[in-house]
Protein backbone atom coordinates (compact mmCIF):
# COMPACT_ATOMS: atom_id res chain seq x y z
CA UNK A 1 0.00 0.00 0.00
CA UNK A 2 1.46 3.35 -0.86
CA UNK A 3 2.39 5.90 1.82
CA UNK A 4 -0.65 8.25 0.32
CA UNK A 5 -2.87 5.87 1.19
CA UNK A 6 -1.69 4.95 4.86
CA UNK A 7 -1.35 8.63 5.23
CA UNK A 8 -5.45 9.18 4.82
CA UNK A 9 -6.19 6.30 7.02
CA UNK A 10 -4.47 7.91 9.79
CA UNK A 11 -6.23 11.34 8.95
CA UNK A 12 -9.01 9.33 9.00
CA UNK A 13 -8.83 7.68 12.35
CA UNK A 14 -10.75 10.44 14.27
CA UNK A 15 -13.16 10.54 12.13
CA UNK A 16 -14.12 6.50 12.13
CA UNK A 17 -13.63 6.76 15.80
CA UNK A 18 -16.70 8.51 16.18
CA UNK A 19 -18.45 7.45 13.11
CA UNK A 20 -21.98 7.22 12.67
CA UNK A 21 -24.01 4.00 13.47
CA UNK A 22 -25.59 2.07 10.68
CA UNK A 23 -29.01 2.66 10.01
CA UNK A 24 -31.54 0.80 8.33
CA UNK A 25 -34.23 1.74 5.65
CA UNK A 26 -36.28 -1.29 6.36
CA UNK A 27 -36.70 -0.33 10.10
CA UNK A 28 -40.75 -1.12 10.33
CA UNK A 29 -39.28 -4.37 9.16
CA UNK A 30 -36.76 -4.81 11.60
CA UNK A 31 -38.02 -2.72 14.88
CA UNK A 32 -35.58 -4.43 17.30
CA UNK A 33 -32.59 -2.43 15.72
CA UNK A 34 -34.43 0.61 16.57
CA UNK A 35 -35.22 -0.24 20.03
CA UNK A 36 -35.19 -3.37 22.50
CA UNK A 37 -38.36 -2.48 24.21
CA UNK A 38 -39.64 -4.32 20.90
CA UNK A 39 -37.85 -7.42 21.91
CA UNK A 40 -40.60 -10.10 22.21
CA UNK A 41 -43.25 -7.41 21.13
CA UNK A 42 -44.44 -10.26 18.75
CA UNK A 43 -45.73 -12.72 21.39
CA UNK A 44 -44.17 -15.51 19.76
CA UNK A 45 -40.54 -16.69 18.64
CA UNK A 46 -39.56 -13.99 15.91
CA UNK A 47 -35.90 -13.76 14.11
CA UNK A 48 -34.67 -11.73 11.09
CA UNK A 49 -31.59 -11.14 8.90
CA UNK A 50 -30.95 -8.05 7.61
CA UNK A 51 -28.42 -7.43 4.76
CA UNK A 52 -27.36 -3.80 3.61
CA UNK A 53 -24.98 -2.62 0.43
CA UNK A 54 -24.59 1.17 0.09
CA UNK A 55 -22.54 2.91 -2.93
CA UNK A 56 -21.86 -0.34 -4.56
CA UNK A 57 -20.22 0.99 -7.32
CA UNK A 58 -16.09 0.83 -7.23
CA UNK A 59 -13.79 1.07 -3.70
CA UNK A 60 -17.07 3.41 -1.65
CA UNK A 61 -19.41 -0.16 -0.67
CA UNK A 62 -19.91 -0.35 2.40
CA UNK A 63 -21.75 -3.47 3.81
CA UNK A 64 -23.83 -4.31 7.16
CA UNK A 65 -25.31 -7.16 8.32
CA UNK A 66 -27.97 -7.47 11.11
CA UNK A 67 -29.84 -10.59 12.61
CA UNK A 68 -31.77 -10.95 15.95
CA UNK A 69 -33.94 -13.34 17.86
CA UNK A 70 -36.38 -13.31 20.19
CA UNK A 71 -39.22 -14.59 22.63
CA UNK A 72 -41.21 -14.41 25.60
CA UNK A 73 -39.94 -15.48 29.07
CA UNK A 74 -43.05 -15.02 31.07
CA UNK A 75 -46.40 -13.19 30.08
CA UNK A 76 -44.49 -9.82 30.44
CA UNK A 77 -41.04 -10.49 30.27
CA UNK A 78 -39.27 -10.90 26.62
CA UNK A 79 -35.87 -11.76 25.87
CA UNK A 80 -33.38 -11.75 22.64
CA UNK A 81 -30.02 -11.11 21.30
CA UNK A 82 -28.77 -9.40 17.96
CA UNK A 83 -25.78 -9.14 16.31
CA UNK A 84 -24.51 -6.40 13.71
CA UNK A 85 -21.47 -6.34 11.29
CA UNK A 86 -20.64 -3.15 9.50
CA UNK A 87 -17.68 -2.98 6.90
CA UNK A 88 -16.11 -0.34 4.42
CA UNK A 89 -14.25 -1.74 1.61
CA UNK A 90 -11.91 1.45 0.98
CA UNK A 91 -10.38 1.60 4.47
CA UNK A 92 -11.10 -2.07 6.19
CA UNK A 93 -12.65 -0.61 8.85
CA UNK A 94 -15.02 -2.93 10.31
CA UNK A 95 -17.43 -2.42 13.57
CA UNK A 96 -18.91 -5.65 14.99
CA UNK A 97 -21.21 -5.79 18.19
CA UNK A 98 -23.72 -8.54 19.84
CA UNK A 99 -25.82 -7.70 22.48
CA UNK A 100 -28.19 -9.27 25.01
CA UNK A 101 -31.67 -7.88 25.17
CA UNK A 102 -34.65 -7.78 27.81
CA UNK A 103 -37.86 -5.92 27.77
CA UNK A 104 -41.24 -5.55 30.51
CA UNK A 105 -44.71 -4.97 29.08
CA UNK A 106 -47.28 -3.08 31.36
CA UNK A 107 -50.76 -3.41 30.26
CA UNK A 108 -52.17 0.41 30.52
CA UNK A 109 -55.27 0.11 29.95
CA UNK A 110 -57.67 -2.65 27.27
CA UNK A 111 -55.89 -0.93 23.98
CA UNK A 112 -52.63 0.74 24.93
CA UNK A 113 -49.42 -1.43 26.23
CA UNK A 114 -46.25 0.36 27.63
CA UNK A 115 -42.77 -1.78 27.03
CA UNK A 116 -39.02 -0.43 28.33
CA UNK A 117 -36.67 -2.22 27.09
CA UNK A 118 -32.58 -2.52 27.44
CA UNK A 119 -29.49 -4.36 26.04
CA UNK A 120 -26.09 -4.57 26.37
CA UNK A 121 -22.87 -6.30 25.08
CA UNK A 122 -19.91 -6.00 23.71
CA UNK A 123 -18.52 -3.95 20.72
CA UNK A 124 -15.42 -4.21 18.74
CA UNK A 125 -13.73 -1.65 16.19
CA UNK A 126 -11.07 -2.74 13.37
CA UNK A 127 -9.28 -1.07 11.03
CA UNK A 128 -8.04 -3.99 9.67
CA UNK A 129 -3.91 -2.85 9.37
CA UNK A 130 -3.19 -6.49 9.33
CA UNK A 131 -3.77 -6.32 5.22
CA UNK A 132 -1.64 -3.23 4.26
CA UNK A 133 1.85 -3.80 2.28
CA UNK A 134 4.64 -1.65 4.43
CA UNK A 135 8.43 -0.91 2.54
CA UNK A 136 9.56 -2.89 5.80
CA UNK A 137 7.66 -6.02 4.68
CA UNK A 138 10.01 -5.95 0.85
CA UNK A 139 12.29 -7.97 0.42
CA UNK A 140 14.87 -4.80 -2.12
CA UNK A 141 16.85 -7.31 -3.48
CA UNK A 142 14.21 -10.17 -4.60
CA UNK A 143 10.72 -8.14 -4.57
CA UNK A 144 9.62 -10.75 -2.33
CA UNK A 145 7.38 -10.12 0.63
CA UNK A 146 9.40 -10.89 3.68
CA UNK A 147 7.51 -11.20 6.77
CA UNK A 148 5.13 -8.55 8.94
CA UNK A 149 6.02 -5.46 9.34
CA UNK A 150 8.14 -4.32 12.36
CA UNK A 151 5.71 -0.96 13.37
CA UNK A 152 4.38 -1.46 16.26
CA UNK A 153 2.02 1.04 16.07
CA UNK A 154 0.38 -0.60 13.62
CA UNK A 155 0.69 -4.39 15.20
CA UNK A 156 -0.62 -3.04 18.14
CA UNK A 157 -3.10 -0.42 18.06
CA UNK A 158 -5.71 -1.68 14.68
CA UNK A 159 -8.11 -3.14 17.49
CA UNK A 160 -10.31 -2.58 20.09
CA UNK A 161 -12.98 -3.63 22.06
CA UNK A 162 -15.58 -1.91 24.62
CA UNK A 163 -18.62 -2.43 26.83
CA UNK A 164 -21.74 -1.08 25.54
CA UNK A 165 -25.54 -0.37 26.84
CA UNK A 166 -28.98 0.99 25.47
CA UNK A 167 -32.41 1.07 26.56
CA UNK A 168 -35.60 2.24 25.31
CA UNK A 169 -39.63 2.86 25.76
CA UNK A 170 -42.52 1.98 23.71
CA UNK A 171 -45.75 2.83 23.79
CA UNK A 172 -48.26 1.22 21.47
CA UNK A 173 -51.85 -0.05 20.41
CA UNK A 174 -53.54 -2.49 17.97
CA UNK A 175 -53.16 0.75 15.35
CA UNK A 176 -50.39 2.93 16.58
CA UNK A 177 -47.26 3.25 18.21
CA UNK A 178 -44.65 5.69 19.71
CA UNK A 179 -41.31 4.69 20.96
CA UNK A 180 -37.95 6.54 22.28
CA UNK A 181 -34.33 4.83 22.38
CA UNK A 182 -30.69 5.75 23.14
CA UNK A 183 -27.71 4.06 22.24
CA UNK A 184 -24.35 3.91 24.07
CA UNK A 185 -25.24 5.26 27.29
CA UNK A 186 -21.91 4.87 28.67
CA UNK A 187 -20.37 6.74 26.13
CA UNK A 188 -17.35 4.20 25.95
CA UNK A 189 -14.31 5.21 25.21
CA UNK A 190 -13.43 4.05 21.78
CA UNK A 191 -9.93 5.46 21.21
CA UNK A 192 -7.26 3.60 19.17
CA UNK A 193 -4.23 5.05 21.19
CA UNK A 194 -3.98 5.26 25.06
CA UNK A 195 -3.23 8.66 25.49
CA UNK A 196 -6.97 9.77 23.60
CA UNK A 197 -10.43 9.83 24.81
CA UNK A 198 -12.84 9.71 22.61
CA UNK A 199 -16.35 8.65 23.88
CA UNK A 200 -19.15 7.31 21.24
CA UNK A 201 -21.54 9.84 20.87
CA UNK A 202 -24.90 8.79 21.84
CA UNK A 203 -27.56 7.36 18.74
CA UNK A 204 -31.13 9.13 19.68
CA UNK A 205 -34.00 7.47 17.60
CA UNK A 206 -37.81 8.77 18.18
CA UNK A 207 -39.97 6.47 15.92
CA UNK A 208 -43.61 6.13 14.88
CA UNK A 209 -46.79 4.94 13.10
CA UNK A 210 -49.98 4.44 12.48
CA UNK A 211 -51.73 0.99 10.93
CA UNK A 212 -55.01 2.02 8.92
CA UNK A 213 -57.13 -0.66 8.32
CA UNK A 214 -58.76 -0.15 4.86
CA UNK A 215 -61.24 -3.07 5.02
CA UNK A 216 -63.88 -0.93 5.37
CA UNK A 217 -63.77 0.55 1.91
CA UNK A 218 -63.96 -2.98 -0.15
CA UNK A 219 -62.67 -2.36 -3.52
CA UNK A 220 -60.00 -3.38 -6.10
CA UNK A 221 -57.55 -0.63 -4.65
CA UNK A 222 -58.98 -1.67 -1.30
CA UNK A 223 -59.37 -5.29 -0.68
CA UNK A 224 -60.09 -7.65 2.44
CA UNK A 225 -57.55 -6.86 4.87
CA UNK A 226 -55.54 -4.38 3.22
CA UNK A 227 -54.22 -1.24 5.26
CA UNK A 228 -52.44 1.86 5.16
CA UNK A 229 -49.24 2.00 7.06
CA UNK A 230 -47.72 5.42 8.30
CA UNK A 231 -44.51 5.11 9.70
CA UNK A 232 -41.56 7.82 10.31
CA UNK A 233 -38.23 7.63 12.36
CA UNK A 234 -35.91 10.50 13.69
CA UNK A 235 -32.48 9.77 14.07
CA UNK A 236 -29.19 11.97 15.73
CA UNK A 237 -25.71 11.37 16.70
CA UNK A 238 -23.48 14.11 17.34
CA UNK A 239 -24.29 17.02 14.68
CA UNK A 240 -25.62 14.39 12.19
CA UNK A 241 -29.71 13.69 12.10
CA UNK A 242 -31.93 11.94 9.36
CA UNK A 243 -35.83 11.75 9.04
CA UNK A 244 -37.45 8.59 7.45
CA UNK A 245 -41.13 9.30 6.83
CA UNK A 246 -43.11 7.61 4.52
CA UNK A 247 -46.59 5.05 3.71
CA UNK A 248 -47.28 1.19 2.88
CA UNK A 249 -50.01 -0.34 1.32
CA UNK A 250 -50.48 -3.87 3.07
CA UNK A 251 -52.22 -6.39 0.94
CA UNK A 252 -52.00 -9.13 3.15
CA UNK A 253 -49.69 -11.08 1.12
CA UNK A 254 -47.98 -8.19 0.03
CA UNK A 255 -47.03 -4.69 0.92
CA UNK A 256 -45.54 -1.85 -1.37
CA UNK A 257 -44.71 1.68 -0.48
CA UNK A 258 -42.21 4.84 -0.60
CA UNK A 259 -39.90 6.42 2.18
CA UNK A 260 -38.41 9.54 2.27
CA UNK A 261 -34.58 10.19 3.94
CA UNK A 262 -34.72 13.89 5.14
CA UNK A 263 -32.32 16.16 6.49
CA UNK A 264 -33.96 18.01 8.84
CA UNK A 265 -30.88 20.44 9.86
CA UNK A 266 -29.13 21.03 7.09
CA UNK A 267 -25.35 22.36 8.06
CA UNK A 268 -24.19 23.65 5.06
CA UNK A 269 -25.70 26.25 2.49
CA UNK A 270 -26.04 23.69 -0.07
CA UNK A 271 -27.18 20.81 1.88
CA UNK A 272 -29.99 18.81 0.18
CA UNK A 273 -33.17 18.63 2.05
CA UNK A 274 -34.65 15.84 0.64
CA UNK A 275 -31.59 13.38 0.27
CA UNK A 276 -33.41 10.22 -1.01
CA UNK A 277 -36.52 8.67 -1.94
CA UNK A 278 -36.99 4.86 -1.31
CA UNK A 279 -39.09 2.80 -2.68
CA UNK A 280 -40.00 -0.52 -0.55
CA UNK A 281 -41.82 -3.82 -1.09
CA UNK A 282 -42.17 -6.94 1.24
CA UNK A 283 -43.64 -10.07 0.27
CA UNK A 284 -45.20 -12.41 2.91
CA UNK A 285 -45.23 -16.60 2.44
CA UNK A 286 -46.46 -18.06 5.65
CA UNK A 287 -44.36 -17.70 8.53
CA UNK A 288 -41.71 -15.52 6.40
CA UNK A 289 -41.32 -12.46 4.88
CA UNK A 290 -38.60 -11.32 2.27
CA UNK A 291 -38.31 -7.55 1.99
CA UNK A 292 -36.20 -5.27 -0.69
CA UNK A 293 -35.74 -2.15 -0.58
CA UNK A 294 -33.56 0.88 -2.78
CA UNK A 295 -32.11 4.17 -1.56
CA UNK A 296 -32.37 6.25 -4.84
CA UNK A 297 -29.89 9.53 -4.35
CA UNK A 298 -31.16 12.62 -4.49
CA UNK A 299 -28.21 15.04 -3.60
CA UNK A 300 -25.56 15.88 -5.45
CA UNK A 301 -23.17 13.15 -4.24
CA UNK A 302 -22.96 12.02 -7.73
CA UNK A 303 -23.35 8.48 -9.36
CA UNK A 304 -22.43 5.93 -6.09
CA UNK A 305 -24.99 2.84 -7.30
CA UNK A 306 -27.22 3.67 -4.61
CA UNK A 307 -28.39 1.64 -1.20
CA UNK A 308 -29.66 -2.13 -1.19
CA UNK A 309 -31.69 -3.37 1.64
CA UNK A 310 -32.92 -7.27 1.91
CA UNK A 311 -34.64 -8.40 5.26
CA UNK A 312 -35.74 -11.59 6.28
CA UNK A 313 -37.95 -11.83 8.82
CA UNK A 314 -39.56 -15.52 10.49
CA UNK A 315 -42.42 -15.07 12.99
CA UNK A 316 -44.13 -18.33 14.65
CA UNK A 317 -47.31 -18.81 13.72
CA UNK A 318 -47.95 -21.82 16.34
CA UNK A 319 -50.51 -21.44 19.51
CA UNK A 320 -48.68 -19.43 22.15
CA UNK A 321 -50.80 -20.33 25.29
CA UNK A 322 -49.01 -17.02 27.28
CA UNK A 323 -50.62 -14.40 24.65
CA UNK A 324 -53.38 -12.21 24.84
CA UNK A 325 -55.62 -12.45 21.82
CA UNK A 326 -52.83 -13.31 19.87
CA UNK A 327 -54.08 -14.74 16.32
CA UNK A 328 -56.53 -11.62 16.31
CA UNK A 329 -53.68 -9.07 16.79
CA UNK A 330 -52.06 -11.47 13.84
CA UNK A 331 -54.97 -11.31 11.78
CA UNK A 332 -55.23 -7.50 12.26
CA UNK A 333 -51.31 -6.94 11.21
CA UNK A 334 -51.43 -8.71 8.41
CA UNK A 335 -48.75 -11.11 9.53
CA UNK A 336 -46.33 -8.33 8.89
CA UNK A 337 -45.83 -7.46 12.77
CA UNK A 338 -45.68 -3.35 12.60
CA UNK A 339 -47.67 -3.28 15.62
CA UNK A 340 -46.52 -6.23 17.54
Amino acid sequence: MSLSRISFLLLLLPWFSSAQDPIFTQFYNMPEALNPAFVASANTWNAGLLHRRQWPNEDRRIDTQYAYLSNLLTDEIGIGGNVQNHTEAFTNYNYFRINAAISYRIELSYDWRLRFGIEGGLGRKDFGFGGLLLEDQINVSTGAIDGPTADPWLMNNNKLSFLDVGAGVLADSESAWIGLSLRHLTRPDIAFTESANVPLHMFLSVHGGYYWDMGGFPSLLFPDESALVLTGNYMRQAEYNRFDLGALMDYGRFSLGVLTAVNLERKAENSHLLTSVNPVLTLKLGEFSFGYSMDVNTSGIGRTGGVHELTLVWQSSRDCNKCDNYKVRLKRNGEAGYVR
